[in-house]
């Protein structure tokens, strides 16, 4: 497989000050965003956070928090409202799972990148970075993926396999993270 796939979402001209990176867990969209974010001064902004900061707001733990968005849309409208008003603002490098979605829907210029890997690679990063067994790494995954996928198709009518919205797709099982960071800024400074 070659580690760069279709280029089919396009950014409309112009500079792009928008970046987004998205990706399964155990891609490596974190490493590459922290580096892109480096390498080209935009400020690093990471969805989880956003979600985490929601809960602080709220007095309430981040377990609490996630129970209480699994039973209130509401939740999910709110952190694609921050996302969309950060990305809006520009300069931006705006990390998550539905990020070049958020970013496509509202008609938003920016260079959207898509982060790939097998399982079994993201599944050894994931085991080793939450130091878990990799079977449980495994376990755990097929029952998250399976549930955001479902729960994002029913309530965005967006499928998280679909990769033809994405400017860039990179398998991060066949490049370094200095890799990946240096071909996604090349494509930015292709487009200034």
């Amino acid at each position: 497989m070659s580690p760069v796939g279709p280029a089919q979402g396009g950014a409309e001209g112009g500079k792009c000050s928008v970046v987004t990176l998205s990706g399964p867990p155990g891609s490596g969209t974190t490493t590459a965003a922290r580096l892109v974010a480096a390498e080209t001064g935009l400020k690093y902004v990471n969805t989880g956070a956003i979600f985490r900061d929601m809960a602080r707001e709220r007095g309430m733990t981040l377990n609490d928090f996630g129970k209480l968005a699994n039973e209130n849309p509401e939740i999910d409208l709110e952190l694609d409202d921050r996302q969309v008003a950060i990305a809006r603002a520009g300069g931006i490098l705006l990390e998550g799972r539905l990020a070049g979605f958020m970013v496509r829907r509202a008609g938003i210029s920016a260079v959207k990148v898509c982060l790939v890997a097998p399982r079994e690679a993201r599944m050894q990063r994931v085991s080793s970075r939450d130091r878990l067994d990799f079977h449980e790494a495994m376990r755990l995954s097929e029952e998250r993926e399976a549930d955001e996928r479902t729960r994002f198709i029913e309530f965005y009518g967006y499928d998280l396999l679909d990769t033809s919205i994405y400017d860039l797709v990179l398998d991060s099982s066949l490049l370094s993270p200095e890799e990946i960071s240096r071909r996604i800024v090349a494509m930015l400074r292709e487009r200034s």
